[in-house]
């Protein structure tokens, strides 16, 4: 079998770079959909917490993610190498509304075979957490940020992209078993493997308008996508959007309230957009008792890299049942500009002591504040039937760090 495309019939070359697409492509799809289906069981109020279950989601999302990696430098290659190659032509070019679906489908399918594992390479890159690539080169991509926004709408490419390749890959098929089946003809067994003679194509020409329709229908999609995506999005405050209880000492300007854990030995880090601060404080003469704090955080507000949903379930956060935590502390100064707030943190029904240790500048009627502090999540039992530290590490990182002035 000749290695380059000729006339009448592909080249070894192309057909093993069509194959191997194929192949790569179809196992990504049930990959893919199974390790969505645990997601989604995992997520829901009948999880029953199984480490098994778990397990194996990663297992499959890191599949399907490795998988599509692959199918993206295949696809890359298989491009590259069409262009340096004659297509064979049409069998019947003077069908020409055959003609041109035939060569738009095609075109489409160059353009998924891309963006498809692309965009899910970039929604991964964009965020923390939950199964990685197995390959030796890092979770991350140049230029790409860590960024929810990022993260979001190159997840609904990827689902809208796979959407469309899947239908242009059934249209594909139907035309190519309407060629064998219907027509009789030998467009089908020209990329099938073996040598065989072929009949020689018509004389024909080609035209602009498949690659143009085909340029429109994904503008329409990335364009559709996109717009989508940042409608569906609220606008996020500055400052962390904090929120200060009316009535208080002091009253936050702005400030971020974050956790960090570690998720298959990598640190995946988040943010409260909403929680709230009553702080009276008074600068004490010595060391010593110093005012109050009462922060409320509003649990279904936290993003937590690519496991948010995960988080809010019922064997983690569970959001439904327990929307808020409460930190209730007294705040004592120790020496200088270093403190601690002493109390208790209540999260889901269990409330554990907690000293956190801070530090304070004060300018006349500003302060500014940061501070750190290591909790055990099984201590509030959070992700209880996670007892594995290699799959989900027990201590949870707390920092915060805002800015506050005095109330007149």
């Amino acid at each position: 079998m000749p290695r380059q495309n000729t006339a009448s019939s592909y080249g070894s070359v192309t057909k093993s770079f069509h194959w191997l697409t194929a192949l790569l492509i179809l196992t990504a799809f049930p990959l893919g959909y199974f390790a969505e289906e645990l997601a989604h069981h995992i997520q829901s109020s009948a999880f029953d917490g199984s480490q098994a279950t778990i397990d194996r989601a990663t297992l499959l999302f890191s599949l399907h993610k490795t998988v599509g990696v692959a199918a993206f430098f295949t696809a890359l290659l298989r491009i590259l190498w069409a262009l340096s190659q004659a297509k064979p032509g049409l069998l019947h070019p003077d069908r020409k509304l055959e003609a041109w679906a035939a060569e738009t489908a095609h075109w489409v399918l160059y353009g998924a075979m891309v963006l498809v594992p692309l965009s899910g390479w970039i929604h991964h890159a964009a965020t923390d957490g939950f199964a990685p690539i197995w390959w030796p080169f890092g979770q991350d991509l140049p230029l790409v940020p860590k960024s929810e926004l990022v993260s979001g709408l190159f997840a609904e490419v990827h689902y809208y992209a796979m959407l469309l390749l899947g239908l242009t890959i059934l249209a594909h098929i139907g035309g190519a078993l309407k060629h064998h089946v219907i027509d009789r003809d030998s467009t089908l067994l020209r990329m099938a493997p073996g040598t065989r003679a072929m009949p020689q194509p018509p004389a024909q020409s080609h035209s602009a308008l498949p690659l143009v329709t085909a340029l429109l229908v994904w503008v329409a999609l990335l364009g559709g996508t996109a717009g989508l995506s940042l409608a569906g999005r609220e606008a996020v405050p500055a400052g962390g959007a904090t929120q200060t209880a009316a009535g208080s000492g002091w009253a936050v300007e702005q400030g971020t309230l974050g956790i960090e854990v570690v998720q298959m030995g990598s640190p995946v880090s988040g943010q409260f957009a909403e929680w709230s601060a009553r702080i009276n404080f008074a600068e004490p003469a010595s060391p010593g008792p110093a005012g109050d704090v009462e922060v409320v955080i509003a649990i279904p507000s936290l993003t937590l890299g690519s496991v948010t949903d995960q988080a809010m379930g019922a064997d983690y956060f569970d959001a439904a049942t327990w929307p808020t935590a409460t930190f209730a502390a007294e705040i004592h100064q120790i020496e200088g500009d270093q403190y601690e707030a002493r109390g208790t943190l209540t999260i889901r029904d269990q409330s554990v002591p907690l000293t956190l240790p801070f530090t304070l500048t004060l300018e006349g009627d500003k302060a500014t504040m940061s501070g750190r502090a290591m909790v055990n999540r099984m201590d509030f039992n959070v992700g209880a039937g996670t007892k594995d530290e290699g799959t989900l590490g027990f201590g949870v990182d707390i920092t915060v760090e805002l800015t506050a002035s005095r109330s007149t």
